[in-house]
C-alpha cells in the first residue's frame, strides 16, 4: 500500500473518531495503541520495513480501535443491528477487536522472527507465534484490569464485558483463534511476501 494513501486513511479515520466520541476518556484509551503504534511505524520506516501485508493488516487494526473509541466497543451501531437481527445477548464488536488482536500480530511477529532468524523450523516458528499473541492478549487484560481499577466505573465502556462474567478469557480465545487463522490463511502469501523483499 502506498505510504501516503496509508497516512491519509489513518488521519482521517483518527481525526473521525475524535469527533464527538461517545466518551473522551474511553476514546483516548481505545485509540492509543493505534497512535503508539503509528509513531512506531514512523520511526522504523526506514530502517525496518515491513511488507505491505502487514502494513495494509496494521492500518486495519488501526480502524478497528478507532471506530470501537468512537463508540465505544459495546455501542457500534452496526454490531447493534446484527445483535438485534440475530436475538444475540450483546454487541459482539468487541470480539471483532480481539480476533484482531492476535491475527495483526500474528503477522508482525511472525516476520520479525523470520527476519530476525530467531527461530528454526516452521513448527518453532507457528509456537512462537502463538505464545506471543497469547502473551500479548494477556498482558492487554492486565491493562484492562489496571485501567478499571484505577478508574473505577468510569472503566465498564472501556472494558465493555457488558455484564458476561467470562468476558477476558473468551477476549483471550478470540484471540488465539485470530492467531492460528493468520497462520493458516496468510502465511504463504507472507512468505512470497518476505521473499520478494529479500530477493
Amino acid at each position: 500500500m502506498n505510504k501516503y494513501l496509508w497516512a491519509f486513511i489513518y488521519l482521517a479515520t483518527l481525526l473521525w473518531s475524535a469527533i464527538a466520541p461517545k466518551d473522551y476518556l474511553t476514546w483516548f484509551l481505545e485509540v492509543l495503541p493505534a497512535v503508539i503504534g503509528a509513531v512506531m511505524l514512523l520511526f522504523t520506516y526506514r530502517s525496518f520495513r515491513l511488507t505491505s501485508l502487514l502494513y495494509s493488516l496494521i492500518l486495519l487494526h488501526c480502524i478497528i480501535l478507532m471506530i470501537g473509541g468512537h463508540y465505544t466497543y459495546a455501542e457500534v451501531p452496526l454490531f447493534d443491528t446484527i445483535k438485534d437481527i440475530f436475538n444475540l445477548d450483546r454487541n459482539n464488536y468487541d470480539k471483532v477487536g480481539h480476533f484482531a488482536q492476535g491475527f495483526v500480530p500474528a503477522i508482525l511477529a511472525r516476520e520479525i522472527l523470520i527476519r530476525k532468524n530467531v527461530v528454526n523450523g516452521k513448527a518453532w516458528l507457528n509456537t512462537f507465534v502463538i505464545s506471543i499473541c497469547l502473551a500479548f492478549s494477556a498482558f492487554y487484560e492486565l491493562i484492562e484490569w489496571w485501567v478499571a481499577l484505577l478508574s473505577g466505573e468510569d472503566a465498564e465502556a472501556f472494558l465493555g464485558t457488558q455484564g458476561y462474567i467470562w468476558d477476558t478469557q473468551s477476549d483471550m480465545a478470540i484471540a488465539l483463534v485470530g492467531a492460528i487463522c493468520a497462520i493458516v490463511f496468510l502465511a504463504k502469501y507472507h512468505d512470497k511476501q518476505l521473499n520478494s523483499a529479500i530477493s
